[in-house]
């Protein structure tokens, strides 16, 4: 079975994330390969002739809902502690 991950912002603004279980396992396997020399990969439409590199995880641009805000590209990105200390302290501070 082909891979099929729609993610999107509903009518009411939420995140969703619609996987297939092809899509579950392709998905899941690019986060377990992240580490600090492999910190990030992309998510993208393959069908769009405007990317240049090949992608980790293909995108689907079919929506769910009619009125779904489709994501054609992302990148997950690790970010250790350590590195956001360093570079973006302000994401460190807890909520109160």
């Amino acid at each position: 079975m082909k891979p099929r991950v729609t993610v999107s912002i509903n009518r009411d603004g939420q995140f969703e994330l619609y996987l297939n279980e092809s899509g579950r396992d392709l998905l899941v396997a690019e986060l377990q390969k992240l580490d600090r020399k492999w910190e990030h990969f992309h998510l993208d439409n393959f069908g769009d002739p405007a990317i240049e590199f090949a992608t980790d995880v293909p995108l689907s641009v079919v929506p769910y809902g009619e009125e779904d805000k489709v994501f054609k590209h992302g990148k997950v990105l690790l970010r250790p502690d350590e590195w956001d200390e360093e570079y973006y302290p302000h994401v460190m501070k807890t909520e109160d």
